[in-house]
């Protein structure tokens, strides 16, 4: 986790912080017991051949230790800790998977205009919940339920498509990764501003959506603009 206790000051080009390494059931039962997020354990990597490989068996999984091992997996969530310790007693690598449109929904977007737009919003004072960033250069910002199923049409009002900006919003009967989880030899999610007492409280989306879609947007232009 960061050693800061807030934020972090952010800009086009941050970075992410180097963070210490926590044990995943460690990293488990703690969001089961101090956010009261629901949990659950999904796949993990193991060593085959001098490569690591997803326990799934694919040798081309796209997300290799970093998905569902079995479709029930909505119904194993937990928001239990006593039943997140013993679930990754059993298998300790598990990656730590959330469930999203319960606690929490999360708008994904490119790593480039996260971190553009957290600069703008700490600019703006916005109220921000935790925000991932994966080691495929994707970053998930947490607002409250009910932000997938309106996602796309409060891009559609600020004039753009939310599909031709790559902003996703993420609700009922998916999942994200939480930190520590590693993706495959990629690395593995990480907070970009973790979770603490002061966004315990998870904004709504129509706050973050404008800032959101213009980094979206310009991001986007702006690959257009390398391609031409």
């Amino acid at each position: 986790m960061l050693d800061v206790e807030d934020r972090i000051g952010v800009t086009e080009a941050a970075q992410v912080p180097q963070q210490r390494r926590e044990h995943l059931l460690d990293a488990a039962v703690r969001y089961a017991e101090e956010r009261h997020w629901d949990v659950f354990p999904g796949t993990w990597l193991e060593a085959v051949e001098g490569a690591e490989r997803c326990s799934c068996g694919d040798a081309a999984c796209p997300l290799p230790g970093a998905h569902p091992d079995r479709p029930d997996w909505a119904g194993r969530s937990t928001g239990s800790g006593a039943a997140a310790r013993r679930m990754w007693s059993k298998q300790p690598r598990a990656s730590v998977l959330l469930p999203t449109g319960r606690t929490f929904d999360a708008l994904e977007v490119p790593e480039s205009a996260g971190f553009l737009a957290l600069a703008r919003m700490e600019r703006m004072d916005l109220t921000l919940g935790p925000v991932t960033c994966t080691p495929d250069r994707r970053m998930f910002f947490f607002v409250l339920p009910g932000a997938a199923a309106k996602a796309a049409e409060l891009v559609r009002s600020l004039g753009w498509n939310a599909g031709a900006i790559d902003l996703t919003g993420w609700g009922e009967g998916h999942y994200i990764a939480a930190p520590p989880t590693r993706v495959g030899g990629r690395g593995a999610v990480q907070w970009a501003r973790r979770p603490t007492h002061v966004n315990r409280w998870l904004p709504e989306v129509d706050e973050l959506i404008s800032p959101l879609a213009y980094a979206c947007a310009r991001e986007a232009a702006d690959a257009r603009a390398r391609v031409s």
